[in-house]
């Protein structure tokens, strides 16, 4: 299945979710929806729960539910139970919630938008800026946010055309870079932010999504030029893309004498202390 992984948010809580292109559909995340709906610490285990009282009723959805990676809580993508929107309007009728009406609602409205969004791309990015705007975010860091994200893309691309695999390859390259430029892997970064499952870039400051961004356009710009044809060879770049966002970290830090890795992160000081995100991107990473 070619698919595009997302978060979608529903009442300030977080949902995965991947859009199919040759079904036109999308999947959510079974544990995300449950724990939205029931509030329960434990959904897993719920939804195992679930899945053993609907056999023993007869019924045959939870044999037909498919499994798609998605971004875990270590990040790392890894499988996970998914339904579209008709498996999921029938798993919430076993589901006592209050929160059932209008979650069906906002599912109706995810597969309106998307449509709408397939005409006309320019509404995509203008629902990231109203998720990001509702958790807090300034407008500009909104700017610099959905940059990395376009650059992002560019470079997740140019891997793909180079052969390397979605996943564990991406999450190597990934961190040579972060650890390059940063003095951290990204399991450091996040630890030295105080973050569990939140993303890390939903969590940077300015400075900090400006220095990653320029490791990965280098990356991306040494990559096509150098036409690397080995595993080894993207490292290599990746570490001369993450080489020079290091030399331009340690020459702002000189001049300022202030370091450019925060601890800060969206609770404590870069967003204003609503809800921050939990869970994955806002959109595809």
């Amino acid at each position: 299945m070619t698919q595009e992984t997302a978060i979608k948010l529903f009442e300030s809580r977080q949902v995965r979710t991947a859009w199919s292109e040759e079904q036109e559909e999308w999947y959510f995340s079974i544990v995300d929806v449950i724990e939205v709906l029931t509030d329960n610490d434990r959904p897993r285990k719920y939804w195992d729960d679930l899945k053993r009282k609907l056999k023993t009723e007869g019924s045959e959805l939870s044999e037909k539910i498919g499994q798609l990676k998605m971004l875990a809580s270590d990040n790392k993508m890894r499988l996970t139970d998914v339904a579209n929107t008709q498996q999921l309007f029938r798993l919430i009728q076993s589901i006592p919630s209050p929160k059932a009406e209008p979650f069906k609602q906002w599912i109706a409205q995810v597969a309106k938008e998307r449509l709408d969004q397939l005409q006309d791309p320019e509404l995509s990015i203008e629902q990231a800026m109203a998720d990001y705007k509702r958790l807090g975010y300034s407008d500009n860091w909104i700017n610099q946010r959905l940059k990395s994200i376009e650059i992002r893309k560019d470079l997740t691309d140019e891997w793909k055309k180079r052969g390397i695999e979605e996943g564990q390859q991406f999450a190597t390259l990934t961190d040579i870079i972060t650890k390059t430029w940063s003095g951290k892997t990204t399991k450091e970064y996040k630890q030295h932010k105080g973050l569990k499952k939140e993303n890390l870039r939903d969590n940077m400051t300015n400075t900090e999504l400006v220095l990653n961004m320029l490791a990965e356009l280098s990356t991306k710009q040494i990559s096509e030029t150098s036409n690397p044809e080995t595993f080894a060879d993207n490292a290599q770049a990746a570490v001369q893309g993450g080489e020079i966002a290091r030399n331009a970290r340690r020459e702002l830090e000189a001049k300022t004498g202030k370091s450019a890795i925060s601890s800060l992160n969206a609770k404590s000081g870069i967003i204003a202390p609503l809800n921050p995100p939990s869970r994955g991107d806002l959109l595809k990473q």
